[in-house]
């Protein structure tokens, strides 16, 4: 199985070809970026994407932003998805990385929602995979599970550290049953979350070893699950980003670290991480088969 590793373009402004020899210096096929709404802006993507010779994973919000609008219908949500399905399709996404539905749902409606949304997918011949996300309907790994038990077809993101704030705690207690979750995930944002926050102020800060333990231990479970499954190609963006998530200094507002040097520090760790994983891995069979 084949790591391929994108760049999050969340926070980024600036030139297109400087941030196309960045992400190759540090070996990422592509971005991961937000769809835009109007055709306009699509085709401008579209266009750099080409010139810089990128992959392009779509971010979109069924709800229309990351928090969703509370007013907003079911039909409006798959009328949002619907489109954006034609967008990156235009645009040539890899496929869509969707912030789905809402959290303030009932579970039946949760459940109307994704059996529609994910027909809609195959129509368009189209792969969404969900993200887990707090604000949308997948903010809590319980109700995942429960959506995973009548809709077993849909297909995720992880970014695990969403679940780890919502909580309250590292999901390694032996009751924390994720093998459901973990083995429909599609595709993995690394980031490294805590017990009171989705961000780390650094990964390789030592007072968060155990955080970046878990983490790391959940990504290998997901590979495990693609690789048993025949899957050719992982996917992972490492996505620390700013908005709230990198820590800032009181009254100063300063960060306490690069935004793009974090990105960095994980993608060189995770590629690390993976090799030694397929090492093992290989390893491990061999052992078995001798």
């Amino acid at each position: 199985m084949r790591l391929d590793l994108f760049r999050s373009l969340w926070g980024w402004q600036g030139d297109w070809a400087e941030c196309a020899a960045q992400l190759r210096q540090l070996g990422c096929v592509g971005v991961e970026a937000r769809l835009p709404t109007e055709p306009h802006a699509q085709r401008t993507l579209r266009q750099n994407l080409r010139q810089e010779g990128l992959a392009y994973i779509a971010v979109v919000f069924t709800g229309g932003d990351v928090v969703p609008h509370q007013g907003w219908t079911l039909a409006q949500h798959w009328d949002r998805l619907e489109r954006s399905m034609a967008g990156a399709q235009e645009v040539g996404a890899r496929f869509l990385n969707v912030l789905p539905g809402n959290d303030r749902w009932p579970l039946s409606q949760q459940v109307e929602f994704f059996g529609h949304a994910q027909a809609l997918a195959d129509a368009q011949g189209v792969v969404c995979s969900f993200e887990i996300h707090r604000a949308t309907s997948l903010y809590s790994p319980w109700v995942t599970l429960d959506l995973i038990a009548q809709l077993p077809q849909l297909r995720f993101t992880s970014d695990i550290s969403h679940w780890v704030v919502v909580c309250e705690r590292l999901l390694d207690d032996p009751l924390d049953d994720l093998a459901p979750f973990i083995e429909r995930v599609h595709h993995v944002q690394a980031r490294v979350g805590y017990e009171q926050g989705p961000q780390v102020p650094h990964p390789a800060a030592p007072e968060y070893a155990r955080a970046l333990a878990f983490h790391q231990g959940v990504w290998e479970h997901i590979w495990a699950a693609q690789q048993a499954s025949g899957q050719a190609v992982t996917t992972l963006t490492p996505e620390f980003g700013p908005d709230g998530y990198t820590h800032q200094l009181p009254f100063t507002q300063a960060p306490v670290a690069d935004v793009w040097s974090l990105n960095q520090w994980m993608a060189r760790a995770e590629v690390a991480h993976f090799a030694q994983w397929q090492a093992s891995a290989v390893a491990g069979t061999a052992l078995v088969a001798s």
